[in-house]
């Protein structure tokens, strides 16, 4: 498997390389797919939820699409406008 320049890697203890950037990609995926749900479980628009967010609709749909990398902030932000509360846990590995 060949990765590109932009990929991270750290190392575990036994000095076996981990690409970072799969472990994101994973992470952002279910992420996005819980806002998607909840929003039109809701039965709120895009266009709704960027005026209450003060977020532009352009940016709500790159962030649904993937293609938008959200600061915590926002995520926040756009949590508290469907009435959710972000929470963000750190796991052992299984």
């Amino acid at each position: 498997m060949q990765f590109g320049k932009d990929v991270d890697f750290i190392y575990n203890k036994d000095g076996e390389q981990i690409v970072i950037e799969l472990t994101q990609q994973k992470t952002r995926s279910s992420i996005i797919q819980q806002y998607i749900a909840c929003r039109k479980r809701k039965n709120i628009t895009q266009d709704e939820l960027a005026k209450a967010t003060g977020i532009s609709r352009p940016n709500i749909s790159r962030f649904e699409s993937g293609t938008y990398n959200p600061t915590l902030k926002t995520m926040v932000k756009i949590a508290a406008a469907l009435d959710m509360e972000l929470h963000i846990s750190l796991e052992e590995k299984k």
